[in-house]
């Protein structure tokens, strides 16, 4: 928090009277005041679509606090330094987030505005499990939710780093990234065609979700063009709940895991799959079993290093295939 907010804590001692607490004409004037004095640091502002729409936002800002793996992960590949982050499972390429360097400002569910405010950021990102935290941290400073639209999960992510790259003055740098990525799409949709249909499912303890197209992990079956062994299952964010008896009636020819449990740090769940019912499928007698990078599809698979690596596991199994 800037002027004000400094003001505010010196009568009132820093416990006396919480960000999330105060009153919205006070909350709106200090918002007010950060977003000028931020851009009183760092200059000019540009203007970016956002998940919420159009936002005008500090140019090349400094202190940045970022609550999206995503956006972390764009960033990282950027070279943008981050000054805070949330206490939250990462990927091993982006474990300098989970380390000491980068300060913690509360977790992708609750976010410590008190942290943040002493901070005093230019801007701050949230997006994904984080975007229910987007107004009140936007008391605090800029606020901009980078949520990628899970109907239109490629362009939305390119969309998301493309504004990222504006912000950050690094159009060039994206761009290099997203035409590798392209090209990378396009051979993976060449060796995807005529391999067969598939089937991508969740595991997590002793439960199962599988995902088809539209959903969070559709972008298997659309930008990444192998078609869907099962085109009516649930688009909600869990997927559909399903059993082993659902994967050998739907027997596809290539069976995707992505392991929930591995993601977070919790063990594993993948050995659930190896059973009678799930060992007779066409994708279990043909060796088309493919366990996904989880930490990469589950946790920062809009970003623009979980984009290309998880196009570049799919093209070496498909290679395989050939």
């Amino acid at each position: 928090m800037l002027a004000i907010s400094r003001h505010v804590r010196a009568l009132c001692g820093p416990a006396a009277f919480p960000i999330s607490t105060l009153p919205l004409a006070l909350a709106a004037a200090l918002f007010a005041v950060n977003v000028a004095d931020a851009q009183d640091r760092v200059g000019e502002t540009v203007t970016v679509e956002t998940a919420t729409g159009t936002q005008t936002v500090p140019h090349d800002p400094q202190t940045i606090v970022v609550y999206d793996l995503a956006t972390l992960d764009t960033l990282d590949a950027l070279g943008v330094d981050v000054a805070a982050a949330p206490a939250a499972p990462y990927p091993d390429y982006l474990s300098k987030y989970a380390g000491d360097d980068v300060e913690k400002v509360g977790s992708l569910f609750e976010a410590d505005l008190e942290a943040v405010a002493a901070l005093e950021p230019d801007l701050i990102i949230t997006g994904g499990r984080s975007a229910s935290q987007t107004e009140a941290l936007s008391q605090v400073a800029p606020t901009i939710d980078m949520t990628v639209d899970q109907d239109d999960f490629l362009d939305s992510a390119l969309a998301r780093a493309r504004a990222l790259g504006t912000i950050f003055d690094k159009q060039a740098l994206v761009d290099q990234r997203i035409a590798r990525l392209t090209s990378s799409i396009a051979e993976v949709k060449t060796r995807a065609a005529g391999q067969g249909k598939g089937l991508i499912v969740l595991t997590t303890s002793n439960r199962m979700s599988a995902f088809g197209p539209g959903s969070r992990f559709g972008i298997l079956h659309g930008a990444f063009g192998l078609p869907p062994a099962d085109t009516g299952l649930d688009t909600s964010n869990h997927g559909e709940a399903v059993s082993f008896e659902y994967i050998a009636r739907t027997n596809p020819d290539w069976l995707f895991v992505i392991d929930r449990d591995a993601a977070i740090g919790q063990g594993s769940a993948a050995a659930m799959l190896e059973n009678e019912l799930v060992e007779n499928t066409k994708a279990w007698k043909s060796g088309h079993v493919v366990y996904l990078d989880p930490a990469t599809w589950y946790l920062s698979s809009a970003g623009l290093t979980a984009l290309q690596r998880n196009v570049d596991q799919l093209s070496e199994a498909f290679a395989k295939a050939e």
